[in-house]
């Protein structure tokens, strides 16, 4: 599943589909470009952070290989950059880098929208992307690996995968967004759920969708963020402001 740094407030539930637009696109026919409907945007560039901090959405993870304890174990029992780690499992090389992950669970179950763990579950198993490892022994019966990089804390029982390079994405200059576009037929799918189980997102929030390179999205592409007056309807809070008058004392 293709993770995306998104630019724009974002609350779930939401819909996206793909846009392309520059800064010096002509204005659509039917408009008037002001910095209401047409406002310039700066685009954050993701970090080496964000493509490795991630997490995502898969297959289950084989549980074969995992991370036991570390070197002050067990008087420490978190373990972040430049401590070591002992690896249980086969197969592991000196030399080699490996992702820690960790498979979770939303311990309080609550569903941002009707169907959301139904929707994740079809798509896949969550996981959380924790730190970069490199093994640097495995004379013993568990590989001893120093961690080069930690998103999070690594505990015992997190999952241990060989290490693939992401593909960068470019600078890319501000750009004029259509804040009232229509559908334009393209790619378009559903935002299940975002990292660390948030609700509401802003500037490089990490978001898991049910579209991906299977649908033809690929790394670098823009997709925009909607979401219907009528979602509010499902909340108990923000529908209370669909029964409030909206009237002026003075209209007749």
């Amino acid at each position: 599943m293709k993770k995306l740094t998104i630019s724009i407030i974002l609350a779930l539930p939401a819909l996206c589909w793909a846009q392309q637009a520059g800064p010096t696109d002509a204005t659509p026919s039917g408009t008037v470009s002001t910095s209401v409907n047409f406002p310039i945007e700066r685009l954050q560039t993701p970090t080496t952070s964000d493509l490795y901090c991630a997490g995502f959405l898969g297959k289950s993870i084989s549980k074969d290989k995992f991370v036991i304890g570390g070197l002050e174990s067990p008087h420490s029992t978190r373990f972040v950059t430049g401590d070591a780690v002992y690896l249980k499992g086969q197969g592991y090389e000196a030399g080699r880098e490996y992702t820690i992950v960790r498979e979770t669970t939303d311990i309080n179950q609550y569903e941002v929208f009707a169907g959301q763990w139904a929707a994740v579950k079809a798509a896949g198993q969550p996981y959380e992307e924790l730190a970069r490892v490199k093994v640097i022994d495995t004379r013993n019966k568990s590989a001893i690996a120093r961690v080069l990089f930690s998103c999070d804390t690594i505990v015992a029982g997190d999952l241990v995968v060989p290490f693939v390079e992401k593909p960068l994405t470019a600078f890319h200059a501000p750009m004029r967004f259509d804040r009232f576009a229509p559908q334009n037929g393209q790619v378009s799918g559903r935002v299940l759920m975002a990292k660390d189980f948030d609700s509401e997102l802003g500037t490089g929030g990490k978001i898991y969708m049910n579209v991906g390179a299977s649908q033809g999205l690929k790394v670098g592409d823009f997709l925009r963020a909607v979401r219907t007056y009528g979602a509010d309807l499902a909340d108990p809070v923000d529908s209370l402001s669909f029964k409030a008058s909206a009237a002026d004392p003075t209209q007749k």
